[in-house]
């Protein structure tokens, strides 16, 4: 870190984006042009993957620093335990006031939170340590719906409904459902909002400002404003990755059969129900399209925030951080959402501007080793001087751009996914599962992934010879060994990340060690 004056760090998280929607990673649609100028004078890390999903976990899991397996808030609405540290405290510890534009989605932990704030927030609370300056909860995007009524718009009783694409919108014959544009223009979008918000909030400081801006998209509904519902013809678009049909990819495991049909939000239902459908290949890829267009808008206004930072100074004395809290799915294995073990739900993109000098040689530079989301806390907090917490299950990445490649790095990458849904228990009655048997574990390095489910049959595939998944070696003989082998790595891991804040600790008469 830098010496005086006091350094600032904005931290941008985009719901949902896929770390292959770059186009610096030469990806055959996407266009960000403005991100791909922040990584040509930043740190791009290509094998980046969250350590779980959904929202609520990936979120607790990137700012605590820990793995699932530890914080145990494993789904939406899973509290996270109050004696966790996170990286807001961390830094209000030093002196920063972190603020937060967005949101966090943490259910915050009952035992010590008044009723009506659990009542009022559900598992979109804001996490310990960050000053709520404009909070943007998905269901309820108060400051933002307060905007458009001032401009004029009228808010529909259903929010979800402002999303809707315009009926009868010109040439939309014939093209896929996500077409036609929001009622709201880009201007006037919750991106564009909360821009503004930061920007107004930051003005000309450049005094040790420390900012979370959460954006929600390109996070579902699939629906952009204009111009960016156009931006990509869905005829373009690459086709998603799935076996040849819905049944051929519905055997390839039990979870996958229960899960193929079964939508975990209500954005995408109308997706699974048109499974069958004649019109089913037209409109997810226009799903793709629109997708595109969401994550063109962030760069926008990325963009926009860049431009400010550099207007007032503030770009030679910023830490910028800009993550995803997991992947999309976006029609891969004939599902959409975040879920179960394709790389997709869990690819996410990782980039790390550092003002100091000390960053000049790596700047451009696309680190190829795997890193996880539970690195950004450490590293944020190596690069401000700050002691690392114990209870952190990631390492810091500090040494990648400041060219002292760190030893012994992993050579691979874990995740979880846990699937129980304790109102709703769906997938636990299809497989007859209790809820604490509803979890997988993914161990993936450059040639193999194993899948091991807690309760159902376990997953092997060669990535080498077999990228998109479609063969399970599992029963396969001629891979006993491997699966083996796989599994005993997945248990030595297991046992070596558990939790242990107080585990090399030893007290005795003579004192603590």
């Amino acid at each position: 870190m830098s010496d005086s004056p006091k350094q600032n760090v904005l931290f941008i998280t985009a719901d949902q984006w896929r770390g292959d929607c770059l186009s610096a990673l030469d990806h055959p649609c996407v266009r960000t042009p403005n991100i791909d100028a922040l990584i040509a004078d930043s740190v791009l890390f290509r094998n980046h993957y969250s350590v779980c999903v959904p929202c609520g976990p990936a979120r607790a899991s990137l700012l605590t620093g820990m793995y699932v397996q530890n914080h145990r808030s494993a789904t939406n609405g899973t509290p996270l335990d109050s004696r966790h540290s996170n990286i807001a405290l961390e830094a209000r510890r030093m002196g920063y006031d972190p603020v937060l534009f967005g949101y966090t989605d943490t259910a915050l932990d009952p035992r010590d939170t008044p009723e009506n704030i659990l009542h009022k927030y559900g598992y979109e609370g804001v996490l310990p340590g960050f000053r709520n300056e404009v909070l943007m909860m998905e269901s309820n995007p108060a400051p933002w719906l307060d905007d458009l009524r001032v401009k004029g718009y009228e808010i529909p009783e259903n929010i979800q409904d402002l999303f809707a694409p315009i009926e009868g919108y010109p040439d939309a014959d014939g093209k896929g459902l996500c077409y036609p544009p929001t009622l709201f223009s880009a201007e006037d979008s919750q991106t564009a909002f909360l821009t503004r918000k930061l920007i107004d909030h930051l003005g000309d400081r450049n005094d040790g400002w420390f900012a979370h801006i959460s954006y929600l998209r390109p996070h579902p509904p699939f629906t952009a404003p204009e111009p960016y519902n156009s931006m990509y013809d869905a005829d373009q678009v690459p086709m998603p990755e799935r076996a040849g049909s819905v049944d051929e990819q519905a055997s390839q495991h039990p979870w996958m059969d229960a899960s193929i049909h079964q939508p975990t939000s209500w954005y995408v239902q109308w997706m699974y129900e048109a499974l069958d459908s004649e019109t089913y290949d037209r409109d997810m890829r226009q799903v793709r399209a629109a997708y595109y267009g969401l994550v063109s808008k962030i760069d926008t206004y990325v963009g926009k925030l860049i431009d400010h930072l550099k207007a007032t100074g503030a770009w030679d004395n910023t830490l910028i951080v800009l993550t995803s809290d997991h992947g999309e799915m976006l029609g891969d294995r004939y599902m959409f959402g975040k879920r179960g073990y394709a790389d997709t739900s869990y690819h996410i993109p990782l980039i790390i501007r550092d003002p100091g000098s000390g960053a000049n040689a790596t700047r451009g530079r696309i680190v190829e080793q795997m890193t996880e989301s539970v690195d950004v806390m450490p590293s944020i907090l190596d690069w401000l001087d700050l002691d690392i917490p114990r209870q952190c299950d990631g390492k810091s990445l500090i040494g990648f751009w400041t060219g002292n490649d760190p030893l012994d790095w992993r050579q691979e990458v874990h995740w979880e996914y846990d699937f129980r849904d304790v109102e709703t228990p769906r997938l636990e009655n299809l497989l007859g599962l209790e809820s604490d048997e509803c979890s997988l574990n993914v161990i993936r390095d450059g040639r193999f992934k194993y899948v091991h489910f807690a309760a159902l049959k376990p997953l092997l595939f060669d990535l080498q010879n077999d990228p998109h998944e479609r063969v399970n070696l599992a029963d396969d003989p001629a891979y006993g060994a491997e699966l083996v082998k796989y599994a005993q790595k997945m248990l030595s891991w297991r046992m070596c990340n558990d939790e242990r804040t107080l585990s090399n600790i030893k007290v005795t008469r003579h004192g603590v060690f």
